[in-house]
């Protein structure tokens, strides 16, 4: 099934969106990450910290910083490792709610796929590695589902770990983000994929993950089906941005 996707871009985020109620799609997530940059301004410590900040119930929260709270108090991590997670799923349930049929929000290689049919995502540990052509097929009693990835290789976000990629899989990708972030921090060798991946299950809300370093592979709990990659166009696909370091 072929699927056309659109971009939209709003400073240092980037998105590929299917949806069929574009409009108020990208309006809600101009107006979303407008009404965060008011709250960040108003509370710093939310936008520098990497731990949980403590934020008083009489402050009005919009709906992205309330969640970036509970992924935040969920992993130990600060709240923005939520965001792009976070963003997704907001944007994509605005889709369903307008009635989309089909929605994939990709948001900096944090997704959130609503579909009716398989969909399959392409995996990129890097060009180099063996496991280069894999991909996941997401069947529809996967979905709606939060595919959320982080790395400690490639791309601009701050990372303390040592792996390829490292992927979680949850409902709610506002917890996927964040889990995403804390595993790829935690791994810095090989030794470390199992017992990062198995604390990652203990945490409510996350259904598996998978990580990628060098020539290991390691997965944990629910994830969707593995199979290869058979895309030509893969390499122009890979999410990336000015400030990445995508080779």
């Amino acid at each position: 099934m072929k699927r056309h996707f659109r971009e939209f871009h709003y400073k240092e985020a980037h998105f590929h969106i299917l949806t069929s109620s574009w409009d108020p799609v990208t309006e809600f997530i101009l107006s979303e990450r407008l009404r965060l940059e008011a709250f960040i301004l108003s509370h710093p410590l939310f936008g520098e910290s990497l731990e949980p900040v403590s934020i008083s119930p009489a402050d009005k929260q919009p709906e992205s910083v309330r969640r970036m709270i509970e992924a935040s108090l969920a992993t130990g991590l600060g709240p923005m490792a939520a965001v792009a997670g976070t963003m997704a799923q907001l944007a994509a349930e605005i889709s369903a709610d307008m009635g989309s049929p089909e929605t994939i929000v990709e948001n900096g290689g944090d997704i959130y796929v609503d579909c009716r049919e398989d969909v399959t995502l392409g995996l990129y540990p890097g060009r180099n590695s063996p496991f280069s052509n894999l991909a996941l097929r997401i069947l529809p009693e996967f979905m709606p589902l939060g595919v959320c990835t982080s790395s400690g290789r490639m791309g601009h976000s701050l990372s303390f770990g040592d792996c390829d990629i490292l992927t979680v899989f949850s409902k709610n990708a506002s917890l996927a983000d964040a889990a995403a972030t804390l595993g790829c921090n935690s791994i810095r060798s090989k030794e470390d994929m199992e017992p990062v991946l198995n604390r990652l299950l203990e945490i409510p809300g996350i259904e598996g993950a998978l990580a990628i370093r060098d020539g290991d592979f390691g997965a944990a709990g629910r994830i969707p089906e593995l199979v290869k990659n058979s895309d030509p166009e893969i390499l122009n696909k890979v999410s990336r941005d000015e400030t990445s370091n995508f080779q």
